[in-house]
């Protein structure tokens, strides 16, 4: 694998070409005078205080070259949320928080390569989209940790991206770029919004209501900014108050939208009921059938989906199959008629 590697000082540029050199053919450049001119780069590791204008700056100099490479492996120092946000929205697929030992760096170097096609079968435009709508995710996030508007037209438009993104490769190429590009709750959100625009293209739906769709999508997690890291990605079983702190964000994000201009009253329902069940033993206003939008109801399938799919670095994806298999089970909870219109999204798009 050619690894390129960007650092803000000369010690980290040494320290990691030092740690790479025996298992990859490295290159390197300081980040003040990055041009990323090298060719045929797979990887890129950038370590960088992201809470240096000048680093920031650096990194969205470069950034247009940036998301061609297939991996791109952030070293964060701050130990916030906002680092992790940050590094997200400048490009990286993954973040890892220093001090980073070689075979943290290694492992993460070679995840992903089990699933691992060629930008060719899998598209430039979703590799596009997914960075799109990767960026856009973290912009939300950041704008909810200080306080600031969210960009309402960023994640619509990103939202646009992914569709036709699965109108152009479909929604199995979709899954796959995602996958290798990008993980924990941004993988989430985009797994969510490609399956639901593809539900709902084979649904037959308008394209109004396809785009108030994956602009709920988008939004539907935005509370999760609110959750401590340690308990949003934690590897395993979630104690109870873990989980109970988890299901506040609904309403969490419900309420960082209420009042912001573009986002509809159908959006806002969607993001604070996705959790809802027609039995009534959902989260957080214990909704009954009569009570939940039809865009809930399918951001609901499409939500427990895309989480069964997801690639965790604890865990591998749970076949297609089995997922879809977990959703018929799920008898009184989801509509039924749904849940059989889902099967061929589900197993063959």
């Amino acid at each position: 694998m050619s690894v390129h590697v960007i650092a803000d000082t000369r010690d980290r540029l040494s320290a990691l070409s030092r740690m790479l050199d025996q298992q990859h053919a490295v290159t390197s450049e300081l980040l003040g005078g990055a041009s990323l001119r090298h060719n045929g780069i797979d990887a890129v590791v950038v370590a960088a205080d992201l809470g240096k204008v000048e680093n920031i700056s650096a990194l969205k100099a470069v950034s247009g070259k940036l998301k061609h490479v297939t991996k791109r492996i952030f070293l964060t120092d701050r130990k916030g949320r906002l680092s992790v946000v940050q590094a997200y929205a400048l490009g990286a697929t993954h973040v890892l928080r220093n001090p980073v030992s070689q075979a943290q760096l290694l492992a993460k170097l070679a995840d992903g390569d089990a699933i691992a096609t060629t930008r060719d079968e899998i598209g430039l435009i979703g590799q596009e989209a997914a960075s799109a709508g990767a960026a856009s995710i973290a912009s939300m996030f950041s704008a909810v940790l200080s306080g600031a508007p969210v960009d309402v037209r960023g994640a619509k438009n990103a939202g646009s991206k992914i569709a036709d993104s699965i109108a152009e490769d479909g929604l199995s190429n979709w899954l796959t770029t995602v996958r290798r590009h990008h993980e924990g709750t941004y993988q989430h959100c985009l797994l969510v919004t490609g399956v639901a625009v593809d539900f709902g293209l084979s649904l037959g739906m308008a394209k109004a209501d396809v785009e108030r769709l994956y602009s709920a999508a988008m939004f539907h997690d935005i509370g999760k900014a609110r959750i401590p890291l340690d308990v949003l990605d934690k590897p395993g079983r979630l104690d109870d108050r873990e989980r109970a702190l988890i299901e506040t964000h609904p309403a969490a994000g419900y309420e960082a939208l209420m009042g912001t201009a573009g986002v509809s009253p159908e959006i806002l329902d969607a993001v604070r009921h996705h959790h809802e069940y027609l039995d009534g033993s959902g989260y957080p206003d214990a909704l009954c059938a009569e009570s939940i939008a039809d865009i809930v109801r399918i951001l609901t399938i499409s939500d427990i989906f895309a989480a069964l799919i997801e690639l965790r670095t604890y865990r591998p994806a749970m076949p297609r199959e089995k997922a879809y298999e977990i959703l018929q089970n799920m008898k009184g909870k989801l509509e039924r008629p749904l849940v059989e219109a889902f099967r061929d999204v589900a197993l063959n798009r």
